[in-house]
């Protein structure tokens, strides 16, 4: 899971968060409560998690217990490849 949560980061910054600072999200944030992505980032996220990852995230996946933050995503990335 190490390697999952820098893959992570540099997504959500490379994509949503173009001028923030690494500071500026932590790995438990909310990226709904924190403004980070909207319903068009979370297909751009799913997107690139079944590109990246080679899995596939079914509807009822689309759930803020899976995708909500960096260290949720990077679970649920480990539970799918695992």
């Amino acid at each position: 899971m190490s390697d999952i949560v820098p893959k992570i980061r540099q997504f959500i910054f490379d994509n949503f968060l173009f001028d923030a600072g690494e500071e500026d999200l932590g790995n438990d944030d909310s990226f709904l409560e924190q403004g980070v992505i909207d319903s068009t980032g979370v297909l751009e996220l799913v997107e690139w998690l079944e590109e990246t990852f080679d899995i596939k995230v079914e509807d009822e996946e689309l759930v803020p217990e899976n995708l909500d933050s960096v260290n949720l995503l990077a679970r649920f990335i480990t539970g799918k490849t695992s």
